[in-house]
């Protein structure tokens, strides 16, 4: 089970595990093509028509599954959340790195121990979706500090700022991104605003690599997902909303940069 209170100290271990992966990566997308557009049909098909009531649906699956077909390889691919479509996210990034972040450490053990393939770590969320007008707040008065949209967020101590990942997760340039988790929506669950928050500040501050991140945000309808993403991800940088989805494009930021969005108008 890869714990996140494993994460290491220092730098060095992460710079070389990261190349490693990233050249094992490299070679691997070399030697194996990618997937046929059939193939991708057939995975998406099965995927939206299973009999799981929290599946995402066909449209919704479609949109990632196309961006992901376009990524260039290797594409490195962050989900928030273990769903039903977990395996299908880790088979449609073939080539790529896939790497899922769950609330629960058991359920990430036990997929990790169920499907070898599968690279999931578990974080704590201290959030709750009570304290949601709250929590932006503090966000706005810590623009400038804690809370600003470039950042390492391993050395943050934003409340939002999901801070206990692997080192190497947050030296990644991460080219797709997906909220579909915490799971739960009730006043005292965890909802997804620190989600939102750290894909916004993960996408904003990479440094090399592809300058765009697609942000994909599931359950878009909620009050929770429509606000968070509003405030950290940007209506200007909003290219698709359908059925349940959100579809963001984000550039890299300059270093500097204190405020999420141009054109700021808050939706709480």
């Amino acid at each position: 089970m890869k714990m996140n209170d494993k994460r290491e100290s220092t730098s060095t271990h992460t710079s070389t595990t990261d190349t490693s992966y990233a050249a094992a990566a490299a070679a691997a997308a070399a030697t194996n093509p990618p997937l046929s557009k059939t193939v991708i049909k057939a995975l998406v098909h099965y995927a939206s028509n299973s009999n799981n009531t929290d599946r995402m649906s066909y449209t919704d699956i479609k949109q990632i599954s196309d961006v992901l077909r376009q990524c260039n390889s290797p594409c490195n691919f962050l989900v928030f959340g273990l769903t039903p479509e977990t395996l299908l996210w880790k088979a449609l990034n073939h080539n790529g790195r896939t790497v899922f972040i769950d609330e629960n450490r058991y359920y990430a053990a036990y997929m990790e121990e169920k499907f070898p393939e599968i690279e999931a770590y578990d974080v704590q969320y201290t959030t709750k979706i009570s304290e949601l007008n709250e929590l932006l707040g503090t966000v706005r008065e810590q623009v400038h500090n804690e809370c600003r949209p470039v950042q390492n967020l391993l050395f943050s101590d934003c409340k939002l700022g999901l801070n206990d990942l692997p080192n190497q997760l947050y030296e990644l340039e991460w080219d797709v991104i997906l909220v579909d988790g915490p799971r739960g929506y009730w006043p005292e669950g965890p909802g997804r605003m620190a989600a939102v928050f750290t894909a916004g500040v993960l996408a904003r501050s990479k440094k090399g690599g592809n300058h765009k991140t697609h942000v994909f945000v599931h359950d878009f309808n909620r009050e929770v997902e429509k606000v968070s993403s509003d405030e950290f991800l940007c209506k200007e940088n909003l290219v698709k909303s359908k059925d349940l989805l959100g579809h963001f494009v984000l550039g890299k930021m300059d270093a500097n940069s204190v405020q999420f969005c141009r054109n700021h108008t808050s939706s709480s």
